[in-house]
Order: C-alpha cells, then sequence, then structure tokens
C-alpha cells in the first residue's frame, strides 16, 4: 500500500550542495593583507589630543584666562606640531549626556578654528552658561578665549 502513494517520476534535477575545500579558511576568503606601518604617521591638518600626566599637571599650572563661561590655558610647544586640547567639562553643566554634547559642540568648533592655533597644548573649560549660547557665540567667545590664553607667555 505505500508503494502506491509513490509518484512514479523521478523529481527534477536539482543544485548539488557547495561543501567548503578542505584547505579554504573557515571564515571565508581572506584578502592579502599589507603590511602595518612601522609607527604612526603625523596628523596632517588635525588636532590632537593631550596625553599623559605630566601633561595635564604643566597644564594645571598654567595661567588660565576667561571668556564669559570659557576658560582656557596654553602651554607652547614644538612648532612642527599640530596643537593638542583637551576639554574640562564640570558636572555642574549637566549630566553625561549634556557634558558629552557640549564637548562635541567644542570640539567642533575648535577644528574651525584650528588653522590659527599656535602649536602646543590647551586645556578648554566651560561652565553651565555656555550650554545657552549659540553657534556663532561659541566660536566668537572661543575664539577670543584661546588667542587670549596663546599670547600669555609660557
Amino acid at each position: 500500500m505505500r508503494e502506491a502513494d509513490l509518484p512514479a517520476e523521478q523529481p527534477e534535477a536539482q543544485e548539488e550542495a557547495r561543501l567548503p575545500v578542505a584547505d579554504a579558511h573557515p571564515c571565508g576568503a581572506r584578502r592579502p593583507q599589507d603590511p602595518s606601518p612601522a609607527r604612526s604617521r603625523p596628523a596632517v591638518g588635525l588636532i590632537w589630543r593631550v596625553r599623559g600626566h605630566a601633561a595635564f599637571r604643566d597644564l594645571a599650572r598654567a595661567p588660565v584666562r576667561r571668556q564669559g563661561a570659557l576658560s582656557a590655558r596654553f602651554l607652547a610647544g614644538e612648532p612642527d606640531e599640530p596643537s593638542r586640547v583637551a576639554y574640562a567639562i564640570p558636572r555642574a553643566v549637566g549630566g553625561a549626556v549634556e557634558r558629552n554634547r557640549l564637548r562635541r559642540r567644542l570640539r567642533a568648533t575648535v577644528r574651525e578654528l584650528e588653522p590659527g592655533l599656535r602649536p602646543g597644548a590647551y586645556l578648554v573649560g566651560a561652565g553651565p552658561a555656555v550650554m545657552r549660547s549659540t553657534a556663532a557665540e561659541l566660536r566668537e567667545s572661543l575664539a577670543a578665549v584661546l588667542h587670549r590664553a596663546a599670547e600669555q607667555p609660557s
């Protein structure tokens, strides 16, 4: 009885299942990789981050210049190195979201002002009033405070 239920026709030809070659990489094809450079290339026209405990200690000793709710400190650097900038945003500005938003605004504004910055390290501080400033006001105030900070002998 069971044989009566089977169709007499053969099924159409089907594609064979693809099986990986024994020597193939299990994660797929790999492209040859270029050798990594011996050391990182210097940034051209970019602003670097301030790094290291000593750099922050020296910046803390530098004279502070204020422009409204913004402040800046400056340490002169080597003429062939780009500017380095760090940001100090206190909790008085708001929660982490507000502080990060302000830090992004400051970074974008400093990037616009980068061609006029002297080589060296800057520490930019901002108070709660900066959150209410427009982009134009922020740019004007930041340009003024960075210029004043860099004018001072280090």
